[in-house]
């Protein structure tokens, strides 16, 4: 930092006179990512810069600087954001939309396009500009809803720690922004007029009867979540069904619901990790049906050949698995595997999405016979969008549940997560497949009509 200080004094004739902040931020920024940003910037001082009629990027504090001074990229402006430092007028998703459409078409000429490229001189003219406003400083606070992980990537122990960043945040909160279901995984919108509670319940029956469930069969329900498809499961197909999760949260809610609507002789929860499944009374070959729903994200890569090969462990043989999981949409240089800094450090810490093609395989290798893949990328923006209307027709009650900062990095993350399956940058599939017999019998029916009948 002292030697970018004394670089920017260096520089700083060039600053003589009155500062247009805002005009001086978008320059600066724009000469960074190299591209011409589709947005209107106020700074806190009122002054105003950029595209006539774009969303309005709002500086409100100096401190937004810092974060990103300190933190350069995603994550600092991601902070800024949180903390209120920085905001933007109107509708969030429709203003990152725009500077996606705008990187796009850059990066269609050139693929190295609008990617940040911190030149020595570049940071001398930010610190400069910082201290001729005052905005230099020490780092700010670090949000406290940012997760602090410790310990050997998904150990079970860190695995646990992870999940309860994201889940155990509060079982009212997700109540709000969910529906009467509680399923937090993409619904099955068959229609733009489909309601969320429609579709969601759309997407658990169609994961029943692909599963081919019938009354008394042994299913697992790994990731089970606040037991949607559990007590699903077991209320409309009449099956036993272990839930497995790391959340006491979600564990001791679904064993609530399980009991008031008088199933808890075919409901059981266990509040541990996929691979120790034998103390909950999981056998090996003894599992009619397995499903995990959105899930697998986050097993890791590494693990997920262990994730695989225990879902095969475990079933009988013509046993069937669902695997509804999200994807990454290639292998790009610069794709992040687990969505970016802003979703692995507030939202899923240690998630790792793989291209649909890459998962497939992992399945396959298991001994697993693939034997149907619903794409569903379409049908997530419905979902989040319905998810997007409750958090803010419900704003005030959410801020009282999580504080604001909580809600403001669920608004960030709705947002973006949205258009990011909108853009094809992440998709979200149903993965059917079967473990055959020893001869070769799957049992499974001649055609899926079975399912969607």
């Amino acid at each position: 930092m002292a030697q970018q200080i004394q670089m920017a004094e260096a520089l700083e004739p060039q600053f003589n006179g009155p500062v247009n902040i805002a005009g001086r931020l978008l320059a600066l920024a724009e000469e960074t990512v190299g591209l011409q940003l589709p947005i209107r910037l106020r700074a806190w001082d009122g002054s105003e810069a950029g595209v006539d009629g774009a969303p309005v990027v709002v500086i409100r504090d100096k401190r937004a600087l810092r974060h990103i001074m300190w933190s350069p990229g995603e994550l600092g402006i991601a902070r800024a954001y949180v903390q209120g430092h920085l905001d933007v007028e109107g509708d969030l998703a429709e203003g990152l939309s725009s500077i996606w459409a705008a990187v796009r078409t850059a990066r269609a000429a050139d693929p190295d396009a609008a990617r940040p490229r911190l030149r020595p001189r570049l940071i001398a003219r930010g610190v400069g500009l910082a201290l001729r406003t005052g905005a230099i400083g020490r780092r700010p606070p670090i949000p406290a809803a940012e997760s602090q992980l410790t310990g050997d990537l998904h150990s079970r122990e860190r695995d646990r720690a992870a999940i309860s960043h994201h889940y155990d945040l509060s079982n009212d909160f997700y109540e709000l922004l969910l529906d009467e279901t509680m399923a937090y995984s993409s619904g099955f919108h068959a229609t733009p007029e489909t309601t969320l509670a429609e579709a969601q319940r759309a997407k658990l029956d169609l994961i029943c009867r692909k599963l081919g469930l019938e009354p008394g069969m042994r299913m697992l329900d790994i990731g089970s979540g606040w037991g949607s498809l559990t007590l699903f499961a077991a209320e409309n197909y009449g099956v036993h069904v272990t839930g497995v999760t790391l959340s006491g949260e979600q564990r001791d809610f679904v064993m609530k619901r399980a009991t008031e609507r008088g199933l808890q002789d075919r409901v059981d929860v266990s509040l541990r990790h996929f691979r120790d499944l034998g103390g909950a009374g999981v056998t090996d070959g003894g599992i009619d049906a397995i499903a995990s729903v959105e899930m697998g994200e986050h097993v890791g890569d590494a693990e997920y050949v262990v994730f695989t090969e225990s879902i095969h462990r475990y079933l009988r043989p013509g046993g069937r698995v669902l695997i509804q999981q999200m994807s990454r949409s290639n292998d790009q240089p610069g794709d992040k595997p687990g969505g970016g800094p802003f979703i692995e450090t507030y939202i899923a810490p240690d998630m790792h999405m793989k291209p649909l093609a890459k998962t497939i395989g992992l399945i396959a290798d298991a001994g697993l016979e693939i034997r149907d893949v619903q794409a569903m990328r379409e049908h997530y923006p419905q979902t989040v969008a319905a998810w997007s209307r409750n958090l803010e027709d419900h704003w005030a009650t959410a801020v009282a549940l999580v504080g604001e900062e909580m809600a403001r990095v669920w608004r960030l993350y709705l947002a973006g997560g949205s258009l990011a399956f909108v853009e094809n940058r992440m998709g979200v599939d149903q993965i059917l497949a079967v473990k055959p017999s020893s001869t070769g019998v799957s049992d499974m029916p001649a055609s899926p009509k079975e399912w969607y009948a």
